[in-house]
């Protein structure tokens, strides 16, 4: 049976420029540059240069103002998952501060130049190179040689098997760096020792282990191996030596000092301590001011005048202008809309943990969730998130991402509440201080957080151990 009736719902939709808006506020100092460098590009009338006379601006009494809007007009939770809004499990090099780094673009052209060097046929030459182009980055083949040979069919109309290449990928396997073209981690190490000396002792059973024993080895079950191979303690600890030398990723330590690319965190806040007074600042650097085009500005005033006279071309044309202008005008209100918001949201930050950005001590920041934030600044907490992601801050002692900053409360036995980061500390200074012959176990961890007034559970040690990226005691333990 089919019924009719008529029901009312209240739906948000998202004008284009609204998620321009949202837009801007996500991303960071460096594409900000890049993101208006565009918009100059797309609209003329919009340019560099400060506006130093305020009657320059443009203002078109009968088209609506699209940028008097506020941020939280549009901005809901609902979009984003709540694990995002406590600003938690964050790993540990997430937090870390960010330094300069390069990357080397030429490893493939370097293992290309090495098959130059051989005397092959044409056959062999191009299905090397074309093996040599499936390598990642690290220097493995992490592709199953049957798909490779599937592609070249496909691709180039070449047949081949997996035996021929095979062949082929042993020739690789013989270019430097030695370990390249391996299809796994125990294949790289196995041709790495392989080209040592296997007169010594501490090789050969190094070979040994990484051939027959290479899974108890990845556990550090070094007692089994030990009894397995016949050999002492002593010799054991050589071997290990041995193979700890290799290198699991023969490519990666490649590049071409010639053809380095840099890539640099640019802070989005400057913060300066002042003889204990805090002074904030964005990072304005690349950043040019806009104002709207005094070009523009003076053709629609040209056209208004002389409205009576106008044809229907002009009329086309002051449309043109004025929709420019407007767009011009909404732009610049929206950088300024986007910087209002990241001081706001940035200067709360720095109150709700002045005591941290003061002395720069771990101990001293306070368990802070985005909810913190978005109660001090009267901002919904999806605009907090937006500011916080991406987002850095250079202080005196060092550039930080600002969800650093955020991290859960625990409570200690005397009911005082701590951050979560201050427990971290404590576990990795615990691991870091611990006898590597006998690690501590999830347990023990856990006994002397609470003898320290922690109220924390195993399960919860297992945890925050596993955000550090700090392995099980078992896995951490040395011979």
């Amino acid at each position: 049976m089919l019924n009719q009736k008529l029901q009312q719902k209240l739906l948000q939709k998202l004008s284009p420029q609204q998620i321009q808006m949202i837009k801007l506020l996500e991303i960071p100092s460096m594409q900000l540059e890049q993101r208006i460098e565009k918009e100059i590009e797309e609209n003329p009338a919009l340019e560099e240069g400060a506006d130093l006379n305020s009657d320059d601006s443009y203002e078109d009494k009968g088209s609506k103002d699209d940028a008097d809007f506020s941020i939280d007009e549009y901005s809901h939770t609902d979009d984003i998952p709540s694990y995002k809004l406590s600003v938690k499990n964050y790993n540990k090099a997430e937090l870390k501060p960010d330094i300069p780094f390069s990357v080397g673009a030429s490893f493939h052209d370097f293992l290309d130049s090495q098959l130059g060097l051989r005397d092959l046929d044409e056959r062999t030459e191009m299905l090397a190179s074309y093996l040599i182009g499936n390598l990642d980055d690290d220097g493995y083949l992490r592709r199953k040689l049957e798909a490779v040979a599937d592609d070249l069919d496909f691709n180039l109309n070449v047949k081949t098997n997996e035996e021929e290449l095979i062949e082929i990928l042993h020739l690789i396997q013989d270019f430097d760096p030695i370990g390249v073209g391996a299809r796994d981690l125990q294949e790289c190490l196995l041709l790495q020792i392989s080209a040592k000396d296997q007169s010594i002792p501490a090789i050969m059973h190094a070979q040994k282990i990484l051939k027959h024993h290479f899974e108890e080895f990845t556990r550090k079950h070094y007692d089994k191996i030990t009894t397995r191979l016949n050999i002492s303690a002593i010799e054991m600890k050589e071997a290990v030596d041995e193979i700890l030398k290799l290198n699991p990723k023969p490519g990666g330590g490649y590049s071409d000092p010639h053809s380095k690319v840099s890539e640099t965190i640019i802070p989005d806040f400057i913060l300066e301590n002042n003889d204990g007074e805090l002074q904030l600042s964005l990072n304005s650097r690349n950043v040019p001011e806009l104002r709207l085009s005094r070009t523009y500005s003076d053709m629609l005033e040209a056209y208004s005048a002389n409205k009576a006279n106008s044809n229907k071309n002009q009329k086309e044309a002051v449309n043109f202008v004025r929709q420019k202008l407007d767009s011009a005008k909404w732009f610049i209100d929206a950088i300024k809309q986007r910087q209002n918001t990241l001081m706001l949201t940035m200067r709360a930050i720095i109150d709700f943990q002045k005591g941290y950005f003061v002395e720069g001590d771990e101990t001293k920041l306070h368990p802070m969730i985005l909810k913190d934030i978005a109660d001090l600044t009267g901002l919904d907490i999806s605009t907090i998130s937006r500011v916080a992601n991406s987002k850095y801050i250079q202080t005196h002692f060092g550039i930080y991402a600002l969800k650093y900053f955020f991290s859960e409360g625990l409570q200690t036995d005397s009911g005082e509440e701590v951050s979560t980061r201050e427990i971290k500390k404590i576990l990795e200074e615990c691991i870091e201080n611990e006898s590597k012959h006998k690690p501590l176990t999830d347990d023990e961890l856990a006994e002397i957080l609470q003898k320290k007034g922690y109220l924390i559970a195993r399960r919860t040690v297992a945890k925050y151990r596993e955000q550090l990226n700090i392995p099980v005691a078992r896995l951490r333990k040395e011979l």
